[in-house]
């Protein structure tokens, strides 16, 4: 079937199971030719074929709403929804969005890039569908992993209390992005092997009144016996205690199974759960061996192989050159305890897993439960490093502000994914950071200008023992520069004059530098000298260096890839304000706005954040010094 020809997915209603079996082979198609030239998250796709066409089939999308917990998860619903012909675009700039968005399509109920929403998104939806006497079905799918989010779990206890009429749709393949952790993990585990108890229980009461009865006692207890067995079968089945009508769990490959439960599904009053299991990059042999997340998200591959197509580095990654030398670090120091919220393999920790693994905790999809645990370990002199992605730290901004900073605990905070990401779009973008982290006492922030320095700040942070300190890194690769053998802790708040300049400053860090030292070069051509600064302590800056600038009348640029509103250009403008230093600044940055997938030398483009705006910007600055002072 011509995939790009799809309007609607209401032609999936006069379709039987052979011929839904034939439109899933071309799906799986489709998705492994598109992908394998945009990248994209093609194992968690390949997993739910079936499952996405099956609800298409039993309901009536846009009236019945569809909300994706597991965003990444929702191309098969694309192409079901008439947007086949725009996958040569996915993911890039101006293209198909990776995930649900509302302006995409009225198909789209929900975005998410963050997990575990989907249920407290849908116990909204149904109470304003009851408030409004509407009789549409709300089916959440979330995934075994984003159901270990705290969240989750507070909106199935509301929804289950409520008695809410809901479809929750559990989608089982044993992985988030790395293989799942924890107790609720376990409980799917035996759920998963007893399959369905009820057949079980129903064979029990048979039995049961074969028995002759004994005094009376065998009667009085048999309906405990039955009610407690299905713990004695699954270890307790937790969805039912929460007060969901549980059916599973089912073949989540078998359109049969998948649409037998979901019409029963639909006659439930009140919330039912449907447990389905499935495959995890079924249909792609390499995404289906897979079982440590490397095919959860990838850039372009080979068809054939499956080898990833990987660009020129020259220098290594930024996520394993950080986790590398706190796992050496790790070697003497055995203060040093790395937590991350489900990101061991997104952060490079597989060395630190394998060498200390009883020092490193995988604590799932828990990032305020990550923070507050690193906060527990500092108050036993323990040395944790949270390894987090800057979109993912800002669900747990109350624990770093209440647990961590505000009793000053020595947590180092490994910021990983700071700054513009691209193709993951607005939602996972680590603009953020800078500003929600700056305003807390106690807190140090940090980013290095190259690989080098990037080591260094690690034993800084390591060495640090004045509270909370935060190290920021990008995605993607460094430099190649030369590396030094001994690392060295820098001094708290230093600044570093990359090139000297008697015209005007431009104040940066991180991967904004090459845009200012480029700059620079360009305006040495035009006969202005400009100062570049590696302002590597974003706080606390370097109160000194600030003063001498401003008793030397330059104007100052400052260039940030995070956004301007309380971010560190504002910060030098807070300090010039209280300190009475009369400075022109001018700000450059992320304006208010969200920033949309693409590749970031587009995204900076778009909204003037380059090498030639910046060069505009200090010609302006120093035509108007220079006419000031005539």
């Amino acid at each position: 079937m011509d995939l790009t020809t799809i309007t609607s997915p209401s032609f999936l209603k006069e379709l039987n199971h052979e011929q839904l079996k034939s439109l899933a082979q071309d799906v799986r198609k489709f998705l492994i030719e598109k992908c394998s030239v945009t990248g994209g998250h093609i194992g968690p796709n390949l997993g739910v074929v079936e499952l996405t066409i099956a609800l298409h089939k039993i309901f009536d999308s846009p009236t019945d709403k569809f909300l994706w917990d597991v965003g990444h998860q929702a191309y098969v619903h694309k192409i079901l929804t008439g947007r086949a012909s725009q996958f040569d675009t996915l993911r890039q700039y101006k293209g198909l969005c990776g995930f649900p968005k509302l302006i995409e399509s009225e198909h789209d109920e929900w975005e998410t890039g963050h997990s575990s929403t989907s249920l407290s998104a849908a116990m909204g939806m149904a109470a304003a569908r009851d408030i409004k006497k509407e009789s549409n079905y709300v089916v959440p799918i979330i995934g075994d992993g984003a159901l270990t989010g705290g969240m989750a779990l507070e909106a199935l206890n509301h929804i289950g209390h409520e008695k809410t009429n809901m479809i929750v749709i559990l989608n089982d393949n044993e992985m988030s992005i790395a293989p799942n952790v924890g107790a609720l993990h376990g409980v799917l585990g035996r759920l998963r092997t007893s399959r369905d108890y009820s057949k079980a229980k129903e064979e029990l009461e048979s039995l049961m009144q074969k028995i002759p009865l004994v005094g009376g006692k065998l009667a009085s207890t048999a309906e405990r016996v039955k009610d407690s067995l299905k713990y004695l079968v699954v270890s307790g089945v937790f969805f039912e205690e929460m007060g969901f009508k549980y059916l599973g769990p089912i073949d989540g490959h078998d359109f049969e199974a998948l649409e037998h439960h979901l019409e029963y599904a639909k006659k439930v009053k009140g919330p039912v759960l449907v447990h389905v299991l499935t495959k995890k990059g079924k249909g792609y042999k390499p995404a289906e061996e897979d079982t440590i997340g490397n095919w959860h998200g990838t850039g372009p591959y080979k068809i054939e192989t499956g080898d990833f197509v990987k660009s020129a580095a020259k220098g290594p990654g930024w996520s394993a050159l950080i986790a590398e030398t706190v796992r050496k670090e790790m070697a003497h120091d055995n203060r040093i305890a790395v937590i991350t919220p489900a990101m061991p393999v997104g952060s490079k920790l597989e060395g630190i897993r394998q060498d200390y693994p009883h020092r490193f905790y995988d604590v799932g999809i828990a990032e305020q439960h990550a923070a507050t645990m690193a906060a527990g370990l500092a108050t036993q002199k323990m040395k944790p490093f949270l390894s987090i992605y800057s979109t993912f730290l800002q669900r747990a901004y109350d624990q770093v502000l209440h647990d961590i900073a505000r009793p000053n605990l020595n947590v180092i905070i490994g910021i990983d994914r700071a700054g513009l990401v691209g193709a993951d779009g607005e939602t996972h973008q680590g603009v953020f950071d800078i500003s929600f982290l700056r305003h807390m006492p106690n807190m140090v922030i940090m980013m290095p200008k190259d690989e080098n320095e990037g080591q260094h700040m690690v034993k800084t942070a390591i060495d640090y023992d004045g509270g909370p300190i935060a190290l920021r890194y990008p995605r993607g690769n460094g430099y190649g520069v030369p590396m030094d053998a001994t690392l060295q802790p820098l001094p708290i708040g230093s600044w570093e004059v990359l090139r000297a300049g008697k015209d005007a400053a431009i104040l940066t860090f991180g991967t904004t530098i090459p845009m200012a030292l480029a700059a620079a070069e360009a305006l040495a051509e035009k006969g202005i000298d400009v100062e570049v600064v590696n302002a590597r302590f974003i706080k606390p800056m370097d109160e000194a260096m600030l003063r001498e600038l401003a008793a030397r009348k330059l104007p100052l640029l400052t260039i940030e890839e995070s956004v301007l509103q309380g971010g560190f250009g504002s910060a030098v403008l807070e300090f010039m304000n209280d300190e009475k230093l009369h400075v022109t600044i001018e700000r450059m940055g992320i304006p208010d706005q969200f920033i949309e997938h693409g590749d970031v030398p587009e995204l900076l483009a778009e909204i003037n954040v380059t090498a030639d705006e910046a060069v505009r910007r200090i010609e302006a600055l120093v035509n108007n010094t220079e006419k000031v002072g005539q």
